[in-house]
């Protein structure tokens, strides 16, 4: 569409709209002569008027009525294309800041973010690995775009773009010998070693009320504030650790680790969302990860992640995280 076209159209939909030529012109911040010059030389092109000349304004003739249906719809559609365009442009460079904990940041974040820039390798991936409080700081503050992370203290601050069931599970060897049943209780846990979250992570207390609820006294072997050593101890001794699937999805995907669900009722919630901050104009390839981060959440879930190309990831660490 030409400019000189595109005008003219406006300045059609726009006497419509006003119902003038007058009220137009104010709208469109233009001459009404300008508008005037323009809509009689269509007319005289057409050969057919397109508005009734009234004591108190102008009104569509049939003729009118045909071509501004036409006008508005090529209007809708060269809208599209010009966001189209800016929608490329947009994903052919920028940055993406996701703010995760430390066994996010291990497991769903990099496959999610291998999988986004196999296919758009121009967008930089940063992910930022903190303590809760800090994600909730880094998406409030607007220094990361996204924040992914389990159990927000006061998820309403945000807009929530997507929550999963985090719930704890009992994480062993694939050689272990609970892992051949379907679910365990905590009971059934004790005669083994146990590897614990230290107090700095959220799954500590998750955890301790749990053993409590169950009038389990129990001493963990282990404490540890890496969920990282929690999956290597697990996977090389006869120790049971206290995680999430989307802790251990890799690990269970490649016969490593043992996820069994946890039968008391007393495990404590742990709720895995995705947020950005409220009301934040996002970009197409903020919104796009996003999506990727969501689609390979739910894919652990049931075990059918699939990893993608491994392109380079930006992974800064701010401190030793839960």
């Amino acid at each position: 569409m030409s400019v000189l076209h595109s005008r003219l159209l406006r300045y059609l939909d726009e006497v419509a709209r006003a119902g003038s030529i007058r009220g137009a012109a104010g709208r469109l911040h233009i001459a009404s002569s300008a508008i005037n010059k323009q809509i009689l030389q269509l007319e005289e092109s057409i050969g057919e008027p397109l508005f009734e000349r009234l004591p108190r304004g102008l009104r569509l003739t049939p003729a009118g009525e045909i071509l501004l249906t036409h006008v508005r719809r090529t209007l809708k559609e060269y809208s599209r294309v010009e966001e189209g365009i800016r929608d490329i442009k947009a994903l052919q460079g920028g940055e993406v800041i996701i703010a995760t904990m430390n066994g996010l940041a291990g497991s769903i974040v990099p496959q999610a973010a291998a999988a986004f820039c196999a296919r758009h390798p121009q967008i930089k991936i940063s992910i930022r690995v903190m303590f809760i409080r800090d994600v909730v700081q880094a998406v409030a503050d607007g220094e990361a775009d996204l924040g992914f992370a389990f159990n927000f203290p006061n998820p309403s601050q945000f807009e929530v773009l997507g929550s999963l069931d985090g719930r704890l599970g009992a994480v062993m060897s694939a050689t272990h010998p609970l892992a051949r049943m379907s679910s365990v209780s905590l009971a059934s846990c004790i005669p083994y070693p146990l590897i614990f979250g230290d107090k700095s992570m959220l799954v500590h207390q998750i955890v301790v009320e749990a053993f409590s609820a169950a009038n389990l006294d129990v001493e963990p072997t282990i404490l540890t504030n890496s969920i990282e050593t929690m999956k290597h101890l697990a996977a090389d001794s006869g120790a049971v650790a206290f995680l999430s699937k989307f802790d251990v999805s890799g690990e269970c995907r490649n016969g490593v680790l043992t996820y069994l669900p946890i039968r008391d009722r007393a495990l404590g919630k742990n709720t895995l969302s995705l947020v950005q901050r409220e009301k934040r104009a996002v970009g197409l390839a903020t919104s796009m990860f996003a999506d990727e981060i969501l689609r390979t959440a739910r894919a652990a879930i049931d075990g059918s992640i699939v990893v993608g190309s491994t392109e380079p990831v930006h992974i800064r660490s701010a401190k030793p995280q839960g």
